[in-house]
């Protein structure tokens, strides 16, 4: 009798070392998903960026016409930043970074123009480019918020234990990169 007791409690630890085991996995899976889904957010909302871009190029043209250094820059910029889409987050931060400097030039260059400034179709391209800054923004900061969520989990013991036999490897933050990081400051 005592024997069987003895087995029935070895059985309920089995169990329940199973169910833990199997719950932490799947939580794991939900985490990861989760990275990607707000990964491809961010994508939607970077490729948003760039298709509005060659708008905003083309309005500036029209008016600024001795900038095409800041114009090609942009062009530059933002081909590099299509191109990198596959790349890893820090890198994409990089590129992104660069088009996000190099967009901040050109709005600059855009306010010594009255006539551009005036202009409707600027002024809704504006409007529209600070929205998309905005969305991505927020994109990065749920993408960041599920990297560290997937990433507590896979650090923290024993949960390492399931992540690492699954295969789970830590996710990358997407990150600001360069002046981009820099607060502006404000002089008086």
């Amino acid at each position: 009798m005592p024997a069987l007791i003895i087995l029935a409690v070895l059985v309920l630890i089995v169990v329940a070392l199973l169910f833990w085991a199997v719950s932490t996995y799947n939580k794991l899976v939900r985490q990861r998903n989760q990275v990607q889904a707000a990964s491809a957010q961010v994508d939607v909302q970077l490729k948003r960026r760039h298709d509005l871009i060659p708008n905003l190029v083309e309005t500036v043209k029209g008016y600024a016409t001795h900038e095409r250094a800041t114009l090609d820059a942009v062009v530059k910029a933002r081909a590099a930043a299509v191109a990198a889409t596959d790349a890893a987050p820090g890198e994409r931060a990089a590129v992104e970074g660069e088009l996000s400097q190099v967009l901040s030039r050109l709005l600059v260059v855009a306010e010594a123009y009255p006539d551009l400034k005036a202009n409707q179709n600027f002024l809704a391209l504006q409007a529209e480019l600070g929205n998309t800054e905005n969305k991505i923004a927020y994109a990065r900061q749920f993408l960041n918020n599920a990297v560290q969520t997937i990433n507590t989990t896979i650090q923290s013991v024993p949960s390492n234990l399931i992540a690492g036999l699954g295969g789970f490897r830590p996710q990358e933050y997407f990150q600001a990169v360069g002046e981009e990081r820099q607060a502006s400051s404000v002089r008086f």
